[in-house]
């Protein structure tokens, strides 16, 4: 299982007014050798309570620095107390670096990568321009930054410190849904239309190889539905939902009642090398199932984002509600979001240990 180590918060900067970047300190080093694109989990009690949250590592995988952007949000506990409250020196308490945004990277390939982000779905994808600039030469990066106005662009130094750098390697086109631009197209939101106007006046679609997205559910389904519009493959895009708007808790199942009430189901789980049976109901997750009979199950978001929970049912057939984390192969492969997938069949046996936690 994937344990929580501790992380010193060695430096805090502003990136915009509303948005702190951490540089933390591994009590166990190795242990945090993330691949660009990633993401960690902390956890912190509040008030008796505790919560996690996923936040993405911003940092290059040649950068020799382990750093996350965390965003405040409106009434986010989390995320405000570390706008607000967090100071150098302070430990976090947080799980190894998870997530497969990230592609393979080869320092003889040519490539271009398409990228839009939208608000702090900029974090992830600046992680993978960093890492893919510094390990493919050859490759080129084109970057479509989607924000409300010029104050709410995060990393903007540090994105055109880059396109300064790698001079005719990074294209950035700065899309504004409030501030007026010089050019027409680049004002407003970023949706189907406006990417397809994109996609015959700025960018060549065709020269594209792979597309990476980053931002809120709706932004990302109307960008990722106009890039197959215009070729791209399921294959040549990648998504990670900006999961920070996320609800902490998925939606429950209707309860049945009265004489029609589900009858327990027979679950058996696996985590640490260890089995252990119990009754489940029909009405409960497999993770909550799991945290419900102290099995520690690994888990952060609980609303099918951040991949965390995954395990693989070895027995048995569940209903999973809701995936924004798992590729068509993993689920084809019989793994699932536990907090997300809930009993059809009258015994379920599942296994964290065979996810790789």
């Amino acid at each position: 299982m994937a344990r929580f180590h501790s992380l010193t918060v060695t430096n805090i900067h502003k990136t915009i007014r509303d948005a702190v970047v951490l540089t933390l300190a591994a009590d166990a080093p190795d242990a945090f050798d993330f691949t660009q694109g990633q993401y960690l989990t902390f956890r912190r009690e509040f008030g008796g309570e505790e919560l996690r949250r996923s936040y993405s590592i911003c940092a290059g995988k040649d950068d020799g620095v382990l750093q996350v952007g965390i965003k405040k949000v409106d009434g986010g506990t989390f995320s405000t107390w570390a706008n607000e409250n967090l100071q150098v020196g302070d430990t976090l308490e947080a799980m190894p670096p998870m997530g497969n945004f990230g592609v393979d990277l080869d320092a003889g390939t040519s490539k271009h990568y398409l990228c839009f982000a939208g608000g702090s779905g900029i974090t992830p994808v600046l992680s993978i321009l960093r890492t893919v600039l510094q390990r493919e030469p050859n490759s080129r990066f084109t970057l479509v930054y989607a924000n409300r106005a010029v104050n709410t662009i995060m990393f903007r130094s540090e994105i055109e410190d880059l396109k300064n750098r790698y001079m005719g390697r990074v294209n950035i086109i700065h899309v504004l849904e409030q501030d007026a631009q010089d050019i027409d197209l680049f004002t407003g939101r970023v949706d189907g239309e406006k990417c397809g106007l994109l996609f015959k006046h700025w960018i060549n679609i065709d020269d594209i190889d792979t597309a990476f997205i980053c931002g809120p559910e709706p932004m990302m389904l109307a960008i990722s539905a106009a890039l197959k519009d215009h070729g791209l493959t399921d294959k040549q895009i990648k998504f990670e939902l900006f999961a920070s708007g996320q609800p902490g808790r998925a939606k429950q199942k209707a309860k049945a009642s009265g004489a029609a009430a589900v009858k327990a189901v027979a679950g058996k789980v696996t985590l640490d090398g260890e089995s252990r049976s119990f009754d489940i109901s029909k009405d409960m997750s497999l993770l909550d199932s799991a945290l419900q009979n102290d099995v520690e199950a690994p888990h952060a978001c609980k609303a099918g984002v951040c991949s965390t929970c995954k395990c693989k049912v070895l027995e048995g057939e569940v209903e999973m509600l809701t995936n924004h984390a798992l590729e068509d192969y993993e689920v084809e492969a019989g793994y699932v979001l536990s907090c997300q997938s809930y009993p059809v069949t009258d015994k379920v046996v599942w296994d964290y240990d065979a996810a790789g936690h």
